[in-house]
């Protein structure tokens, strides 16, 4: 993961006028490393809100101690450093993330969905479109980018104490050496192998026998096309079989930020006759977390057009569905207004998506 030597001349040229006063070098030294600091933060916090928070944070302290940084690291080492332990202090103050399957018992058979939950506690998507595309391979890393960003790895990472989550996504998912790490984290070589251990023991408890990933590249692109465009022409034609036929038998379908959340083929197929397949949709093939996606697009009989209103990541299990994550905007779920409040063609557009269909 090195810089090749003319690409370190340049950065030292970059850093030596960023602490010399001008801004505008700051913002090209830090600017090829953005996308990859904000998914950083977005895996250390479940929340994409959060996670911009905490990069504006953290560049801000960054700027503000470039004195301190004698370049006895790399730049790219020193402004995770900093990143992950503003991402860190978040955690002091935020409650973790997690899903509605892991929130409360599913719904029985015919309960009707509840209220949204406005507090901040569900984990949000995250488009694959803002993946960093120029990452270096590393032996160190475990994860591939995509399966760093998978719902399952994402609820395996929030059920660790901060330290060992940080240890881990430095570790494997970024591909840093413990050395490094240490100096990042302010801790002991053995204290971060220490925790990289515990971690690792945990997320292999939680994380499922294959990653997304896995099951995507076994499948190839015409099946996983078609199984896309099956599930859609499903809910637009109201066929409320071919799309059960679709789940596994312990399917899961969550509406987050709604807490209810139903399971099992009986549960689900009522809920779909009764709420969204007598509705009018249109949808559009996306990808969030590493997984296959779909836009969900709603009619809107004043306009005589369709808004945007969910994002569901399926969750697949061979040619099954074993869970659909419907990712509500949230002006349709009717959460409160509030800083971290989108709208729909806001939340569509992080996806590549259009902002209404006709």
């Amino acid at each position: 993961m090195a810089a090749a030597p003319r690409a370190r001349d340049a950065e030292q040229e970059l850093l030596t006028l960023a602490a010399e006063g001008d801004e505008g070098a700051f913002g090209e030294l830090v600017e090829p490393y953005r996308a990859e600091l904000r998914a950083h933060c977005y895996r250390m916090l479940g929340s994409l809100h959060d996670a911009d928070d905490a990069l504006q944070d953290a560049l801000l302290r960054a700027w503000r101690g470039l004195a301190g940084f004698e370049g006895r690291g790399s730049v790219r080492s020193w402004l995770y450093s900093i990143a992950t332990n503003t991402a860190v202090d978040i955690t002091r103050h935020r409650s973790r993330r997690e899903l509605p399957v892991s929130f409360g018992p599913a719904a029985g058979p015919g309960a009707r969905v509840a209220e949204p939950v406005a507090d901040p506690v569900w984990l949000e998507p995250y488009p694959d479109r803002w993946l960093a595309s120029n990452l270096g391979s590393s032996p160190e890393a475990r994860y591939e980018q995509r399966e760093s960003v998978e719902l399952a790895f994402l609820v395996a990472l929030q059920s660790l104490p901060p330290r060992q989550r940080a240890v881990l996504i430095l570790r494997d998912v970024m591909g840093f050496s413990a050395s490094e790490i240490s100096s990042q984290l302010g801790a002991s070589v053995p204290s971060v192998n220490s925790a990289l251990q515990r971690a690792r023991a945990s997320a292999h408890r939680d994380l499922p026998a294959r990653s997304q990933r896995s099951v995507l590249r076994g499948l190839g692109d015409q099946r996983t096309r078609a199984l896309v465009r099956q599930y859609a022409d499903a809910i637009e034609r109201g066929d409320a079989d071919t799309l059960v036929s679709m789940l596994t038998e312990d399917a899961t379908w969550s509406m987050p930020p709604a807490a209810t959340w139903f399971q099992g083929l009986r549960s689900i197929r009522e809920w779909l006759v009764r709420d969204p397949l007598p509705l009018r949709w249109k949808h559009q093939p996306t990808w969030s977390n590493g997984q296959l996606a779909v836009g969900c697009y709603i009619f809107d009989r004043d306009k005589g057009s369709y808004f945007p209103a969910v994002v569901d990541v399926l969750t697949l299990a061979g040619e099954k569905i074993s869970a659909v994550t419907a990712f509500q905007a949230p002006d349709v779920a009717g959460l409160p207004q509030g800083e971290d409040r989108i709208t729909g063609p806001e939340f569509f557009a992080r996806f590549g998506l259009p902002a209404e269909l006709t």
